[in-house]
């Protein structure tokens, strides 16, 4: 984890109105070696029908400040060390050799078995193949009770493309995301500082439902052959920006240019005052949001500003 110091109140931009500050995205708060191009200003429509400034952020969809995996252990006789992490019920739990031994009464459904009895070996995916069969949520029977993980050597020439408003528009009425009834924006919550995505919640009814377990790492990511390397939890491994007033440091931008941070303050208390999409004011920091916690399969609620179309 990369720790950055927040630049003095000379060097924030931000424009004021009568009634508010609002925080303009800042390019250089990306890390440099976690984009595939410079970032550059393009002119795009937003979600209210405005154009505004925008940049365009291309990144090589995978993180430069942490390693990634491990995901899956090899033996149930491995220690935490050797897995990454499963979320479930609003908890993180470690995905090591003995989880995976007890998925049967973790689920309380005798089919899951992913592992040899004789030998402890767990049942895991192995190639490029495997990934694409088994990291989606249309999982085939041939892969029931596998533990998925998918290598960073499988999409090490991937690259996304994503826009940001430099300038946030607040909006009278949020935006929903374009993962559920009624959603209208996009499934992207934000980006890290690394340049991966903070993503929409893990499918893991349809995981499950196969049987199957794609856990995350340590850093709350994992890899599919479409996404690369994504977020689902937020666990504070990735580059932050310290706050100079003990407000939670920032990890990066949701889509519609407002800051994310962490949720927890520097002296670990949450902030009670956030509105219904995780987000409230104040003064140095303009509107920004507060992530879930880890184990919440969830960043953000909703939207508050215009995103880029």
């Amino acid at each position: 984890m990369m720790t950055i110091t927040a630049c003095d109140k000379e060097e924030t931009t931000t424009t004021t109105t009568t009634t508010d500050t609002v925080i303009k995205v800042k390019a250089t708060d990306f890390l440099v070696a976690g984009l595939a191009e410079p970032i550059t200003t393009v002119s795009r429509t937003l979600s209210n029908g405005t154009t505004a400034d925008c940049y365009k952020i291309v990144t090589k969809a995978t993180p430069t400040d942490h390693n990634m995996g491990p995901w899956c252990p090899t033996n149930i006789s491995d220690d935490k060390s050797k897995g990454g992490i499963w979320l479930e019920g609003g908890n993180v739990y470690d995905v090591d050799g003995a989880f995976i031994k007890n998925l049967a009464t973790f689920y309380n459904n005798t089919t899951w078995a992913m592992y040899n009895t004789t030998t402890g070996a767990i049942t895991r995916t192995l190639t490029q193949a495997d990934c694409q069969a088994a990291a989606n949520p249309n999982v085939g029977a041939a892969y029931k009770n596998y533990c998925v993980e998918c290598l960073p050597s499988y999409v090490s020439t991937l690259t996304k493309t994503y826009y940001i408003p430099v300038t946030p528009v607040k909006l009278t009425t949020a935006v929903s995301f374009g993962n559920g009834p009624g959603a209208m924006g996009p499934s992207t919550r934000g980006l890290a500082f690394n340049g991966v995505v903070f993503d929409a919640p893990a499918p893991t009814n349809a995981i499950l439902g196969a049987y199957t377990l794609a856990p995350f790492d340590d850093a709350g990511g994992h890899i599919n052959l479409g996404a690369g390397y994504h977020y689902h939890a937020a666990t504070g491994l990735t580059t932050k920006i310290a706050q100079a007033d003990g407000h939670a440091a920032m990890i990066g931008y949701a889509m519609d240019g407002f800051g994310l941070f962490e949720r927890l303050s520097a002296s670990g208390t949450e902030y009670t005052d956030l509105d219904a999409n995780r987000g409230h004011y104040d003064a140095t920091r303009g509107y920004h949001y507060h992530v879930d916690k880890p184990g919440s399969n969830n960043f953000i609620n909703k939207l508050a500003g215009a995103y880029a179309q």
